[in-house]
């Protein structure tokens, strides 16, 4: 067993390295699906998958990280820490569960510490069938000029018109306005793509090799930004299916204070979102029950969260007129916005974990 602390790493590179090394400490299994672009500090990145069990079992527990890339550096913890925690691996393993570790979904917005992939995409909104017409948002286009107005940080008036829509419309209806995706301005926040990226591509082979054969999948997919600070939210990330969603609450619900929500019956803090990485497995593994959930832990309010988003986008899109110090400020206000650095934070965050991935191994057993 590790300290808490020593689960989480200050950058990707570190991040890989102790999630590989923790796998080859206890002779697990590893494979890599390299992505041919540097990392911030010129290192490899790559998706990586650890196996702890039989490859041929027939229920399975993915537990992810990073698809909201700078989001991994909690997400990474969780994994690095599992993989050390000795009582969780023995009680999968007599369960007959077979645990696969993804590490970095998105491993060039890990590295950057950007929320987005290297194509400037919403890795979870990228899922979509791009053969039909894609999801319309006639918000985002109004919001654009407000959210990313040329001049950084924001004019008075730009400021004006910022606050005047706040006051109108309040956070949540900026966050219904936005987060759910668009797929008409590349270069703007939660951009869905015009086409599958490379770890939309990625996550389908991998689901084809280490899961399609799998009766059962559970997905616990961690992610950080939204509700309060340290909390988890476990949310159904599943296609709007009764089943499953009833499925996700006997595993998962704990009483009337923790309960799964869902973004398809507005219980959740999230908005519906368009283009759910979930929808992959349905796709790769038509054959396979899925139960998932994203584990959504609070950092700092949405107002913060936003702004930090905001500044990146801006420096992505002014590329040749943001200086150093804008570009180094972006960066610090993602990580203080998706990743809280105190040790009671990350003790939250690997209590409630191992909780969830317990109960995950208690449902898949129940279920048999």
């Amino acid at each position: 067993m590790i300290k808490v602390d020593q689960a989480f790493q200050p950058s990707y590179r570190l991040a890989r390295k102790a999630f590989l090394e923790a796998a080859s400490m206890h002779g697990l299994p590893s494979f890599s699906y390299n992505l041919d672009l540097p990392g911030q500090e010129g290192e490899q990145l790559a998706m990586d998958v650890v196996r702890d069990g039989p490859a041929d079992a027939d229920r399975i527990l993915m537990v992810s990280s990073g698809c909201h890339g700078v989001e991994g550096f909690c997400g990474s913890g969780v994994q690095v820490y599992a993989l050390h925690d000795e009582a969780w691996r023995n009680r999968a393993r007599a369960a007959g569960v077979t645990v696969l570790y993804v590490h970095a979904l998105n491993p060039h917005g890990f590295s950057f510490a950007r929320r987005v992939t290297h194509e400037n995409v919403d890795l979870n909104r990228n899922f979509v069938d791009f053969s039909r017409p894609l999801p319309h948002n006639p918000y985002y286009r109004e919001l654009d000029p407000l959210l990313l107005p040329a001049q950084w940080p924001p004019g008075p008036d730009s400021q004006a018109a910022m606050q005047a829509y706040m006051q109108t419309h309040g956070i949540d209806g900026l966050q219904n306005a936005v987060t759910p995706g668009q797929y008409e301005i590349p270069d703007g926040l939660f951009f869905g793509g015009q086409a599958p990226t490379w770890s939309n591509r990625t996550v389908r082979q991998l689901l084809r090799e280490h899961v399609s054969h799998a009766r059962q999948l559970a997905w616990i997919d961690v992610h950080t930004g939204l509700g309060a600070n340290g909390v988890g939210e476990r949310i159904l990330s599943t296609r709007d299916d009764a089943l499953a969603y009833q499925r996700a609450q006997a595993w998962w619900n704990m009483g009337d204070d923790v309960k799964v929500t869902s973004i398809y019956d507005g219980s959740s803090t999230s908005a519906r979102l368009d283009g759910l990485m979930c929808l992959s497995v349905y796709d790769e593994c038509p054959e396979t029950e899925y139960t998932g959930i994203a584990l959504e832990f609070g950092t700092v309010p949405m107002t913060q969260v936003m702004d930090a988003l905001r500044a990146d986008h801006w420096c992505h899109r002014y590329a040749s007129e943001a200086t150093p110090a804008q570009v180094n400020a972006a960066r610090a206000q993602a990580m203080a916005a998706f990743f809280d650095e105190s040790l009671a934070w990350k003790g939250q965050i690997i209590a409630q974990s191992r909780q969830v991935l317990h109960q995950a191994v208690d449902g898949l057993s129940a279920s048999h």
